[in-house]
Protein backbone atom coordinates (compact mmCIF):
# COMPACT_ATOMS: atom_id res chain seq x y z
CA UNK A 1 0.00 0.00 0.00
CA UNK A 2 1.28 3.46 -0.85
CA UNK A 3 0.34 6.01 1.85
CA UNK A 4 1.05 8.87 -0.56
CA UNK A 5 -1.46 8.10 -3.28
CA UNK A 6 -2.35 10.45 -6.12
CA UNK A 7 -4.88 13.13 -5.28
CA UNK A 8 -4.25 12.67 -1.54
CA UNK A 9 -5.36 16.24 -0.82
CA UNK A 10 -8.76 15.65 -2.46
CA UNK A 11 -9.33 12.17 -1.08
CA UNK A 12 -12.04 11.83 1.57
CA UNK A 13 -12.37 8.67 3.64
CA UNK A 14 -15.59 6.71 3.89
CA UNK A 15 -14.95 6.43 7.62
CA UNK A 16 -12.18 7.52 9.99
CA UNK A 17 -11.03 4.81 12.37
CA UNK A 18 -9.59 6.54 15.42
CA UNK A 19 -7.82 4.31 17.93
CA UNK A 20 -6.51 4.61 21.46
CA UNK A 21 -5.60 1.74 23.72
CA UNK A 22 -3.42 0.50 26.50
CA UNK A 23 0.26 -0.03 25.89
CA UNK A 24 1.53 -3.53 26.54
CA UNK A 25 2.64 -3.85 30.16
CA UNK A 26 6.31 -3.26 30.87
CA UNK A 27 7.85 -6.37 32.46
CA UNK A 28 8.19 -4.58 35.82
CA UNK A 29 4.61 -3.22 35.98
CA UNK A 30 3.12 -3.75 39.46
CA UNK A 31 -0.58 -3.99 38.57
CA UNK A 32 -1.24 -5.83 35.28
CA UNK A 33 -3.34 -3.90 32.76
CA UNK A 34 -2.37 -5.32 29.34
CA UNK A 35 -0.20 -8.39 30.00
CA UNK A 36 1.91 -9.62 27.09
CA UNK A 37 0.13 -12.99 27.16
CA UNK A 38 -3.15 -11.23 26.23
CA UNK A 39 -1.78 -9.79 22.97
CA UNK A 40 -3.48 -12.41 20.77
CA UNK A 41 -6.84 -11.83 22.49
CA UNK A 42 -6.57 -8.07 21.93
CA UNK A 43 -5.41 -8.48 18.32
CA UNK A 44 -8.39 -10.71 17.52
CA UNK A 45 -10.89 -8.32 19.10
CA UNK A 46 -9.41 -5.35 17.23
CA UNK A 47 -9.50 -7.31 13.95
CA UNK A 48 -13.10 -8.42 14.60
CA UNK A 49 -14.13 -4.81 15.23
CA UNK A 50 -12.51 -3.65 12.00
CA UNK A 51 -14.32 -6.43 10.15
CA UNK A 52 -17.63 -5.41 11.74
CA UNK A 53 -16.99 -1.88 10.45
CA UNK A 54 -16.07 -3.20 7.00
CA UNK A 55 -12.67 -1.49 7.18
CA UNK A 56 -10.88 -1.26 3.85
CA UNK A 57 -9.05 0.93 1.32
CA UNK A 58 -11.69 3.67 1.42
CA UNK A 59 -11.00 4.31 5.11
CA UNK A 60 -8.43 6.24 7.14
CA UNK A 61 -6.91 5.04 10.42
CA UNK A 62 -5.42 7.42 12.99
CA UNK A 63 -3.42 6.46 16.07
CA UNK A 64 -0.11 7.17 17.79
CA UNK A 65 1.84 3.95 17.20
CA UNK A 66 2.77 2.91 20.74
CA UNK A 67 3.56 -0.66 21.75
CA UNK A 68 0.45 -2.69 22.46
CA UNK A 69 -2.97 -1.59 21.23
CA UNK A 70 -1.80 1.05 18.75
CA UNK A 71 0.54 -1.28 16.91
CA UNK A 72 -1.97 -4.15 16.94
CA UNK A 73 -4.54 -1.77 15.45
CA UNK A 74 -2.07 -0.53 12.83
CA UNK A 75 -1.14 -4.07 11.79
CA UNK A 76 -4.81 -5.04 11.46
CA UNK A 77 -5.52 -1.90 9.40
CA UNK A 78 -2.65 -2.63 7.01
CA UNK A 79 -3.96 -6.17 6.52
CA UNK A 80 -7.19 -4.55 5.29
CA UNK A 81 -5.39 -1.93 3.14
CA UNK A 82 -6.70 0.94 5.29
CA UNK A 83 -4.72 4.18 4.92
CA UNK A 84 -2.77 4.65 8.11
CA UNK A 85 -1.50 7.82 9.77
CA UNK A 86 0.58 7.93 12.95
CA UNK A 87 0.39 11.23 14.84
CA UNK A 88 3.17 11.32 17.41
CA UNK A 89 3.35 13.58 20.48
CA UNK A 90 7.15 13.89 20.19
CA UNK A 91 9.84 13.65 17.54
CA UNK A 92 10.06 10.02 16.44
CA UNK A 93 13.23 8.98 18.37
CA UNK A 94 11.78 10.32 21.63
CA UNK A 95 8.43 8.66 20.96
CA UNK A 96 10.09 5.31 20.30
CA UNK A 97 12.02 5.54 23.58
CA UNK A 98 8.98 6.56 25.65
CA UNK A 99 6.13 4.65 24.01
CA UNK A 100 7.45 1.78 21.90
CA UNK A 101 10.55 0.32 23.55
CA UNK A 102 8.84 0.13 26.95
CA UNK A 103 7.25 -3.09 25.69
CA UNK A 104 10.54 -4.57 24.47
CA UNK A 105 12.70 -4.64 21.34
CA UNK A 106 10.18 -6.65 19.30
CA UNK A 107 7.73 -3.74 19.43
CA UNK A 108 10.32 -1.43 17.87
CA UNK A 109 10.80 -3.97 15.08
CA UNK A 110 7.04 -4.04 14.50
CA UNK A 111 6.86 -0.24 14.51
CA UNK A 112 9.56 -0.06 11.84
CA UNK A 113 7.82 -2.77 9.80
CA UNK A 114 4.68 -0.59 9.76
CA UNK A 115 6.48 2.71 9.13
CA UNK A 116 6.95 2.38 5.33
CA UNK A 117 3.18 1.92 4.98
CA UNK A 118 2.12 4.81 7.21
CA UNK A 119 2.16 8.56 6.98
CA UNK A 120 3.88 9.84 10.12
CA UNK A 121 3.50 13.34 11.55
CA UNK A 122 4.93 14.73 14.77
CA UNK A 123 3.34 17.32 17.02
CA UNK A 124 6.50 19.45 17.36
CA UNK A 125 6.67 19.86 13.57
CA UNK A 126 2.94 20.14 12.84
CA UNK A 127 1.77 22.03 15.94
CA UNK A 128 4.92 23.77 17.12
CA UNK A 129 6.63 23.68 20.50
CA UNK A 130 4.64 22.35 23.44
CA UNK A 131 3.10 25.28 25.32
CA UNK A 132 4.00 25.59 28.99
CA UNK A 133 1.63 23.63 31.23
CA UNK A 134 0.23 21.47 28.40
CA UNK A 135 0.52 17.69 28.61
CA UNK A 136 2.03 16.30 25.36
CA UNK A 137 -0.18 13.20 25.38
CA UNK A 138 -3.39 15.16 25.94
CA UNK A 139 -2.36 17.52 23.14
CA UNK A 140 -1.75 14.54 20.86
CA UNK A 141 -5.12 13.00 21.76
CA UNK A 142 -6.87 16.22 20.82
CA UNK A 143 -4.84 16.48 17.62
CA UNK A 144 -5.86 12.94 16.68
CA UNK A 145 -9.51 13.62 17.52
CA UNK A 146 -9.75 16.93 15.66
CA UNK A 147 -7.93 15.44 12.67
CA UNK A 148 -10.61 12.75 12.58
CA UNK A 149 -13.48 15.20 13.11
CA UNK A 150 -12.23 17.36 10.23
CA UNK A 151 -13.65 14.72 7.87
CA UNK A 152 -17.09 14.97 9.50
CA UNK A 153 -18.38 13.83 12.88
CA UNK A 154 -20.56 11.20 11.23
CA UNK A 155 -17.48 9.45 9.81
CA UNK A 156 -15.59 9.00 13.08
CA UNK A 157 -15.46 5.51 14.58
CA UNK A 158 -13.50 5.50 17.83
CA UNK A 159 -12.11 2.11 18.84
CA UNK A 160 -10.58 1.89 22.30
CA UNK A 161 -8.88 -0.98 24.08
CA UNK A 162 -9.39 0.08 27.67
CA UNK A 163 -10.15 -1.21 31.15
CA UNK A 164 -12.48 1.68 31.98
CA UNK A 165 -10.22 3.10 34.66
CA UNK A 166 -8.20 6.29 34.90
CA UNK A 167 -4.75 6.11 33.38
CA UNK A 168 -1.30 6.04 34.95
CA UNK A 169 -0.79 9.64 33.83
CA UNK A 170 -2.68 12.37 31.92
CA UNK A 171 -3.35 11.89 28.22
CA UNK A 172 -4.15 8.20 28.11
CA UNK A 173 -7.06 6.22 26.73
CA UNK A 174 -9.42 7.48 29.45
CA UNK A 175 -8.79 11.07 28.34
CA UNK A 176 -9.42 10.21 24.69
CA UNK A 177 -12.57 8.24 25.54
CA UNK A 178 -14.10 11.20 27.38
CA UNK A 179 -13.09 13.68 24.67
CA UNK A 180 -14.65 11.51 21.95
CA UNK A 181 -17.85 11.05 23.96
CA UNK A 182 -18.11 14.81 24.34
CA UNK A 183 -17.57 15.56 20.66
CA UNK A 184 -18.20 12.58 18.39
CA UNK A 185 -20.14 9.67 19.75
CA UNK A 186 -19.55 6.43 17.82
CA UNK A 187 -17.46 4.48 20.31
CA UNK A 188 -16.44 0.83 20.06
CA UNK A 189 -15.13 0.04 23.53
CA UNK A 190 -13.10 -3.16 23.75
CA UNK A 191 -13.35 -3.59 27.50
CA UNK A 192 -10.27 -5.40 28.73
CA UNK A 193 -12.01 -6.29 32.01
CA UNK A 194 -14.29 -8.51 29.92
CA UNK A 195 -11.62 -9.71 27.48
CA UNK A 196 -9.30 -11.04 30.22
Amino acid sequence: MNPFRKNESRWRPRQVLLFSGHMIDAPDRDKPRFPADKEAVAAKKIADTLDTLGAGPEDLALTQGACGGDILFAEACLQRDVRLHFLLPFEEPTFIQRSVLTGGESWRDRYFAIKPHAKIKTAPVELGPLPEGVNPYERCNLWLLYSALAYGTEKVRFICLWNGEGGDAPGGTAHMYHEVNDKAGQVYWLNTRELW
